[in-house]
């Protein structure tokens, strides 16, 4: 599966597509997107769902999208990760920031992935476009304090989005009425920190599936092996730990199930091409 990483922590921009000439992509960065004019066809994680004018769609890293378009479609992408919601200047901020990530992986996790999100009040979807419309504004002319400006504007529509997917109710349901795939990854999430709950025995027996199934059954709906998802996943959180809490290596790989240090750091080095210690050095620094 190809993939795509943001280049810097964050992007915007407003786009006109007649067809869409890239195969879909897992991208590793958060994605908000209103669709401005057009009709077709999103694609996310080998499943297709249509789309439509006003509809805002929620990505999540390591989700693989891309579009088919049948009537020319313009949309605005808000693009970024946790570095640009963390950029801060001290601990208090720090802090502020760990608390702000876990109110953005509640609604990016916990909203039907496989849904629009429907945003139900009108004055809800009137200040999301405003704000849209601000930010296109703020970013293009970059000037003083745009940044800060910029990660202002992204908060508030995140918690415009936040009270619409609690409104919505999908956490209240009985879990029968979320899609198996969803149920899965939510139980990785939840149960990160332990390895003996992400075997695949236990997803088979977890999920009534069968041990030999279960590996087909992930890769058709995220492109990619139980095993390859949870590492991603979890080196996503150790760099999450290192650039905004003051926890040791050790400790980072206690609580995220490694069995080591050393071997935290040999996985970490693997895909990232530098130490832990490196890394939040550069973190920091930046």
């Amino acid at each position: 599966m190809e993939q795509k990483a943001l280049h810097r922590p964050f992007e915007l921009y407003v786009s006109d597509m007649a067809c869409w000439n890239e195969r879909p992509l897992t991208y590793h960065f958060f994605e908000i997107v209103q669709i401005l004019e057009g009709e077709g066809m999103r694609i996310v994680n080998s499943n297709r769902f249509p789309y439509k004018k006003n509809c805002i769609f929620l990505f999540t890293p390591l989700d693989c999208r891309g579009f088919d378009i049948s009537k020319p479609t313009r949309f605005c992408s808000i693009r970024f990760s946790e570095m640009f919601l963390g950029q801060c200047k001290t601990p208090q901020d720090r802090e502020r920031i760990r608390q702000w990530l876990k109110q953005l992986e509640h609604i990016f996790y916990h909203h039907n992935r496989f849904q629009e999100l429907l945003v139900k009040h009108d004055g809800d979807c009137r200040m999301i476009s405003t704000l849209m419309h601000n930010m296109v504004d703020e970013y293009s002319r970059k000037g003083a304090y745009h940044e800060e400006n910029l990660q202002h504007f992204v908060t508030l529509i995140l918690n415009i989005l936040s009270r619409n997917v609690t409104s919505a109710g999908p956490l209240t349901a009985g879990p029968e009425s979320e899609p198996l795939i969803n149920r899965m990854l939510l139980h990785i999430r939840q149960h990160i920190g332990d390895p003996e709950k992400l075997r695949i025995d236990f997803l088979a027996s977890e999920f009534n599936l069968s041990a030999n199934y279960v590996g087909e059954y992930f890769r058709k709906f995220t492109g990619e092996s139980p095993q390859q998802y949870i590492t991603q996943y979890r080196l996503q959180l150790v760099q999450q730990r290192l650039a905004f809490s003051s926890l040791t290596i050790g400790q980072i790989a206690g609580e995220l199930g490694f069995a080591d240090e050393s071997h935290l750091s040999r996985q970490f080095r693997k895909h990232n091409g530098v130490s832990p210690a490196e890394y939040r050095k550069n973190a920091r620094a930046e």
